[in-house]
């Protein structure tokens, strides 16, 4: 006995839509447990192997301090040598690249940013010689591949979506801030790789103590009437690794302080939303003076150590810059030992630079103008060959910048609307890292602080991205549709990438092509 399909009035049953591709694929992993295990783990090892190319590949040229390396490059090299920033006598810049790299003497030279990022820079010019242009790069070439996988580790933790996580992450391999910064021994690839740990950690912490949270307030709910209090957590160790991990931001450079201070606010805040959702009656109270505090203790302390740890070299010698300032101090503060008075009053001399920084600079481009993208920074150029140029520039992909702060504006609008913590993460990682330059306007900054939000735009992009492939509501045609878009677009911002990758890493190219990559009157 055979059976058919009802007809429908109009006239036979049509097929439906052919599943996409990209749907295709996801139903044969769901349908493949073991399929599914061996891209959990090649997904994010062919990102990060593709980020790790692009940041090492020629590495070392040009072999030359480019821009701000001719601060941080030596004062690792002696912080490495000596335990803390020592002077080099004039134009050393030339010597040094030549390979006399021993000529630092031994007095303390004032620096503005705390240790722990020049640490880095001077392990890997010890590993391969502080003469090495690859050496003095080598470290920001691993955290910034580093920070391509940490990427993919917050975006599968806030959606467990791995197409979501490969997007996220593959959009910061390819993108030219991205691997400038991680191809250049500056600082800030490191704060950004630290930033984005202490949000992953923070993401790791609600997956762990939100059951728990819940858990025990349904315990204490007697008869349906729900508790007045809810529990005070202690047990959260992924809490006190993120605190860690702001402390390490924080002792690359200051900007860390802002995470501190925002990701302390949202925990508090995550907290009282999460006992409210839960029942708990006087849930602000219960968040702000029960919790609140606890959380405090969990990652605050722990930060502040991190932070002091990265002075050990200056504290345990006796050479530094300001290192003996006070010899012997008497009232309230005389219980506290010279050497961290010594510590205080360097750190306010250079609170002093920090707010009085106000050189002109000719590619300096103030907090408002960095959405607009109207100043990135010109690191390097070099036009004595024939006909041809080098030119190392701060430039992001175009598609995925713009991209990203459209995506930035939609994720405010879809947070006002759904109140969805995964976006509320995202923007706060924006506000963190980009409001606070706001509020210096006549400071001298640059367009390429912005690699530290670079991730938080991309996570905000990728939220778009998805909401463009899977419309809420949406027929299976506009799901098509949307797919091919989406592709679309991450094919177009793999072309440009490579439009623009030879020009971002001193790849000599005719002076032609060069040009035709200043779109913008202030793209030179």
């Amino acid at each position: 006995m055979t059976t058919t399909a009802a007809q429908p009035p109009g006239g036979p049953l049509l097929p439906g839509p052919r599943p996409t591709l990209f749907d295709r694929w996801t139903a044969r992993l769901r349908a493949d447990p073991q399929l599914e295990r061996r891209w959990r783990w090649l997904a994010p090892l062919l990102v990060t192997l593709v980020a790790g190319i692009l940041r090492v590949w020629n590495l070392g040229h040009p072999h030359t301090l480019v821009f701000d390396e001719t601060y941080y490059v030596k004062d690792a090299w002696t912080q490495w040598s000596l335990g803390f920033s020592a002077s080099w006598p004039d134009e050393a810049d030339a010597r040094f690249v030549a390979g006399e790299t021993g000529i630092f003497d031994a007095t303390g030279s004032f620096v503005v940013h705390p240790p722990l990022g020049k640490f880095f820079i001077g392990a890997g010019m010890a590993l391969f010689g502080a003469d090495s242009s690859f050496g003095w790069r080598i470290a920001v070439a691993v955290f910034g591949t580093a920070t391509v996988l940490v990427l993919y580790l917050v975006a599968k933790a806030l959606t467990g979506s791995m197409p979501f996580a490969v997007v996220a992450s593959g959009l910061l391999a390819i993108d030219g801030l991205a691997i400038v910064m991680s191809r250049i021994a500056l600082l800030d690839i490191f704060l950004t790789f630290f930033v984005l740990t202490a949000f992953w950690f923070v993401v790791l912490d609600r997956h762990r103590s939100l059951p728990r949270l819940e858990g025990a307030i349904a315990a204490r709910t007697v008869d349906g009437a729900p508790p007045a209090w809810g529990p005070v957590l202690w047990n959260r160790p992924w809490l006190i690794a993120a605190g860690a991990a702001v402390g390490a931001a924080t002792a690359v450079k200051w900007s860390g302080l802002y995470v501190a201070a925002g990701l302390g606010i949202y925990l508090v805040v995550s907290d009282a939303l999460a006992r409210r959702r839960a029942g708990v009656v006087l849930w602000p109270t219960d968040a702000a003076f029960r919790q609140g505090p606890a959380t405090f203790v969990l990652f605050i302390p722990v930060a502040f150590v991190v932070y002091l740890a990265s002075w050990t070299g200056w504290l345990v010698t006796d050479d530094g810059y300001g290192r003996h300032a006070i010899t012997e101090s008497s009232g309230f503060w005389s219980w506290v030992p010279l050497p961290l008075q010594n510590l205080w009053g360097y750190h306010q001399q250079i609170y002093g630079f920090h707010v009085g920084l106000t050189s002109e600079h000719g590619y300096a481009s103030p907090a408002w103008q960095w959405p607009l993208l109207l100043r990135p920074t010109s690191m390097h150029f070099d036009n004595s060959g024939e006909g041809f140029v080098e030119n190392i520039y701060s430039m992001p992909n175009p598609l995925i910048w713009f991209g990203g702060v459209a995506a930035v504006v939609f994720l405010v609008v879809r947070f006002a609307m759904t109140r969805d913590w995964h976006f509320a993460l995202v923007l706060t990682g924006v506000g963190v890292t980009y409001v606070p330059w706001l509020l210096y306007p006549e400071r001298t900054i640059f367009q390429f602080y912005t690699i530290a939000i670079l991730p938080f735009m991309i996570l905000a992009l990728a939220f778009a991205l998805r909401a463009i492939a899977s419309p809420a509501g949406g027929d299976a045609y506009r799901r098509a549709t949307g797919q091919r878009l989406v592709w679309v677009l991450l094919i177009v911002a793999l072309v440009l990438s490579a439009f623009w990758y030879p020009i971002i890493t001193a790849t000599p190219v005719p002076y032609d092509f060069w040009r035709i990559h200043n779109w913008l009157p202030t793209w030179v």
